[in-house]
């Protein structure tokens, strides 16, 4: 990992722990290198990646053509990632869900975080009206969706003050606004290029839909100092996608693509 993507990480995490008004002052030389030294990894030590398996408990997620609920597709391809992951002796996967359980959005980025989380990727599948599409498709953070299908998306999860576990409430703007872009800079470049990972790898593997990355302000996505993606594991609106991703075969070659990017990813993206 690139000292910028440490120093960024390690700014935040100071700012929150010391609060806001004294992060300038206090963020001396010295005490971020020990914050750095804290962090570093070595290419020896495993990657934790946070897969995050989507609703669940009383949230659904969307219901399929044939009945079919998101929460269960999500959480049975993000424990056979998270399995895979495991299985190459390079990652340590963890689950923000290990059952069906509703964890709010927010909870989720947080979850992210306590584990000090190096990547994270929130599980879903599209139900779109259009029942004629089917494919793949991944997400990054925009706060300006790329396009109107990204901003209804994402719209129900726009109204949070919460942005990645620091409660921005009752600062100012220029302080929070300053925060934000120190953190928040590198970290989007980085998703960035997870999500070209994911569509490359996932388009070897499965359909993927037109314009397969797109963006907009998922609240899930806003932990502004780990490198995060939304993948949409297919359209269960689509009657021949609905019976493939309940497919347990189906289902092991979209963790194959996905577990191919995080490799691709850390081998070319990030810089340790």
């Amino acid at each position: 990992m690139s000292n910028d993507a440490i120093g960024r990480r390690e700014l935040l995490r100071v700012a929150g722990l010391m609060g806001l008004g004294a992060f300038s002052l206090a963020l001396t030389p010295e005490a971020l290198a020990q914050a750095q030294a804290r962090v570093t990894r070595s290419p020896a030590q495993r990657r934790t990646v946070v897969i995050d398996a989507g609703h669940g408990g009383i949230d659904p997620g969307c219901i399929g053509y044939s009945g079919t609920y998101e929460k269960f597709v999500a959480f049975d391809a993000a424990q056979e990632i998270a399995r895979l992951l495991e299985a190459t002796g390079r990652f340590h996967p963890v689950l923000t869900r290990t059952r069906d359980e509703f964890i709010p959005l927010q909870e989720r980025v947080v979850r992210a975080r306590a584990v000090n989380g190096d990547l994270f990727l929130s599980i879903h599948a599209d139900s779109i009206p259009d029942h004629s599409l089917r494919g793949a498709s991944v997400f990054t953070l925009s706060e300006k969706a790329s396009d109107a299908s990204a901003a209804a998306l994402a719209a129900k999860e726009n109204h949070s003050d919460v942005v990645g576990g620091v409660n921005m409430a009752g600062q100012t703007p220029e302080v929070s606004n300053i925060l934000m872009d120190l953190a928040r800079r590198q970290t989007n470049n980085l998703s960035i290029g997870l999500a070209r990972e994911l569509v490359t790898k996932l388009g070897t593997e499965v359909r993927m839909l037109e314009h397969s990355h797109r963006s907009a302000g998922f609240a899930v996505l806003k932990a502004p100092d780990i490198p995060s993606a939304l993948v949409e594991l297919g359209c269960l609106s689509n009657r021949d996608e609905d019976k493939l991703l309940r497919n347990a075969a189906y289902r092991r070659k979209l963790a194959d693509g996905i577990v191919g990017s995080v490799d691709a990813y850390f081998a070319h993206v990030v810089r340790v």
